[in-house]
C-alpha cells in the first residue's frame, strides 16, 4: 500500500496537467528504509513525447547522487499517460529497475468516466505488476 499526503498527490497531478500532451515524470524520495515519500522532484521528460517518457541520463545521475548524499531513496517513480488509463504499458515495465519503489502513473485522459485523471500505484519486480490501493493523508 502507498501511503501519500495530498499536497504530494496534488504536485504530482499538476505536474501531469502542466506537461500535457507530452508525459511528465519524476520521482518523490524519502528518507532511507522509511518507505515515506517526502519530497517532490519533478524531472525533465527528455523524450518530450505524449507516448513516451524518458529520464535525462544527465538529470538522473545527478538525482541519484544528491539523494544518496541526504540518505535518501525513490520512494515513488511516477509519470503520467496522456491518452491511456493509468497503467504500466511494457515499455514502462521493461524500464521499471527500482523493486522497492511505487511507481505512480497519473492519467490525463479520461479512459474510462472515472475523471479528468486517475491517479494509481503499482509495484513492478522482474516484469510483474501488482496494483496496490493508495491511501491518502493530510500529513503523516
Amino acid at each position: 500500500m502507498l501511503t501519500i499526503t495530498q499536497a504530494l498527490v496534488d504536485q504530482i497531478v499538476a505536474h501531469a496537467r502542466q506537461d500535457h500532451p507530452d508525459e511528465a515524470c519524476g520521482v518523490v524520495a524519502g528518507p532511507a528504509g522509511s518507505g515515506r515519500p517526502e519530497r517532490f522532484i519533478p524531472m525533465l521528460n527528455a523524450a518530450r513525447s505524449p507516448t513516451f517518457y524518458e529520464f535525462d541520463s544527465g538529470d538522473l545521475l545527478k538525482l541519484y547522487r544528491e539523494i544518496d548524499d541526504r540518505d535518501e531513496e525513490p520512494v515513488i517513480i511516477y509519470h503520467s499517460h496522456t491518452a491511456t488509463e493509468a497503467y504500466p504499458s511494457r515499455t514502462d515495465i521493461s524500464y521499471a529497475n527500482e523493486p522497492g519503489a511505487h511507481y505512480v502513473l497519473v492519467s490525463t485522459a479520461d479512459a474510462d468516466d472515472a475523471g479528468p485523471f486517475q491517479f494509481r500505484s503499482y509495484r513492478i519486480v522482474e516484469g510483474e505488476v501488482t496494483e496496490e490501493e493508495v491511501t491518502v493523508v493530510d500529513a503523516y
